[in-house]
C-alpha cells in the first residue's frame, strides 16, 4: 500500500517530534511502518504564546533533519493526502483550518479543538461545509496505564480525572493543559453534560460537572508538581483506579488510532463529544471568571447555535 504524504501546521510544539519519529524515522522505536511520511510542514507559531513562539526553531530543525519540505504557506501543502494541525496555540486553529479545508482531506487537529466554543463551532461548520473528515483529542485519552479500564460508561455513575493544570498567563486557561483531563473524563462518561462549576485556589482547580442522567464528571487539576494523569471511576461493583504508565508514549498510542482515520477519514471520536469537551472547558472558565458560579452550557451553545443560524439566512460569515 503506498505511503500517505502528510503535512504537519504548526512546528511548536514537542508532539511534532514524536510524530517525526513515528512516521519518518525508520527504526526508531516509536517507528510506525506502512502509514506515511511528514513531506512538508508549515512553522507557523503564535507571537501571543511564549511557549508557541520560543519552540518553532528547534522542531523545524528537527523536521529537516528528518527530511521534510519546509514551506512558507500553508496553500503549498495542497498535494498532501491528509494534515496533522499540531499548532499549540488553539486560538490560531481556526483560520489554519479555514485554509486546509478546501483541500478535502483528513485533519487531525491537536488539542485543543479551539480555545472558545464559537471557533470550535465554526470549524466543525467547515469541515461539514467542504466534506472534510476531522478527528481531534488530547494524546491522555489514549495513554497507557488510563485507557479502557471499563468496557462502556453505562456502568459508571462518576469518574473523576486529574492530573497537572498549569494556568499561563498568555494562555486561556483551562484549554492549555485541562483538555486532557476533560478529555480523559469524557472517554469514559461521554456526552450528557449540563452544567460545570469551577472551584480555583493557588495551587488546584476542581471543575465539577453535572450529567443530563444524574451522573457526575470531576477534573481536579493541580500545580503542586503531581505529573501524572489518573482516572478513578465509580460502578455499580466498586471503584475503578488507572495512573497514566509514563514509560509508554501517550503520542505513540494515539497514532496506534490515526491510520484508519488519516487513510479512510474514519474517526474513531465523534465530533459531536468533541464539541461538548470544549463546550466543558468553556462552561469550566466562564465559571472562573464568575466567582465560581455553576455554568450551564446551554447558556452559550445555544447562542452559538442561533446565531450561526442567522448568518446562514443572510449569507453573512
Amino acid at each position: 500500500m503506498e505511503l500517505l504524504k502528510l503535512g504537519v501546521i504548526g512546528l511548536d510544539i514537542s508532539h511534532v517530534e514524536t510524530f517525526a519519529r513515528i512516521f519518518n524515522c525508520p527504526g526508531d522505536p516509536l517507528h510506525m511502518p506502512g502509514v506515511g511520511r511528514i513531506v512538508k510542514a508549515f512553522p507557523g507559531g503564535s507571537e501571543s504564546f511564549s511557549d508557541s513562539w520560543t519552540r518553532v526553531d528547534r522542531f523545524t530543525r528537527i523536521m529537516r533533519q528528518c527530511g521534510t519540505e519546509i514551506v512558507e504557506r500553508i496553500a503549498d501543502m495542497a498535494d498532501m493526502d491528509a494534515f496533522l494541525l499540531t499548532s499549540s496555540d488553539g486560538d490560531r486553529h481556526l483560520q489554519q483550518f479555514r485554509e486546509l479545508a478546501p483541500f478535502g482531506k483528513p485533519v487531525f487537529i491537536g488539542k485543543p479543538l479551539a480555545c472558545s466554543f464559537e471557533d470550535a463551532r465554526k470549524i466543525i461548520r467547515l469541515a461539514e461545509e467542504y466534506a472534510v473528515p476531522v478527528m481531534t483529542c488530547s494524546s491522555i485519552r489514549y495513554a497507557a496505564g488510563v485507557c479502557g479500564l471499563c468496557a462502556g460508561s453505562s456502568e459508571i455513575s462518576a469518574a473523576e480525572a486529574f492530573g497537572p493544570m498549569p494556568l499561563p498567563e498568555d494562555y486561556r486557561d483551562y484549554f492549555w493543559y485541562g483538555i486532557h483531563s476533560a478529555e480523559l473524563l469524557y472517554s469514559y462518561l461521554g456526552r450528557g453534560c449540563i452544567s460545570v462549576q469551577s472551584i480555583h485556589s493557588g495551587d488546584f482547580d476542581i471543575l465539577i460537572g453535572c450529567w443530563q442522567d444524574g451522573r457526575q464528571g470531576i477534573v481536579c487539576g493541580n500545580r503542586t508538581g503531581a505529573a501524572d494523569f489518573g482516572i478513578r471511576l465509580t460502578t455499580a461493583q466498586g471503584h475503578l483506579t488507572g495512573l497514566q504508565d509514563r514509560r509508554v508514549s501517550h503520542i505513540g498510542e494515539l497514532s496506534r488510532r490515526l491510520p484508519e482515520f488519516l487513510r479512510n477519514g474514519i474517526s474513531a471520536i465523534d465530533s459531536r463529544e468533541s464539541l461538548e469537551i470544549t463546550a466543558f472547558l468553556e462552561a469550566a472558565s466562564r465559571s472562573l471568571h464568575d466567582g465560581g458560579r455553576t455554568v450551564y452550557l446551554s447558556e452559550f451553545m445555544e447562542k452559538c447555535e442561533n446565531t450561526a443560524g442567522r448568518k446562514e439566512k443572510t449569507g453573512k460569515c
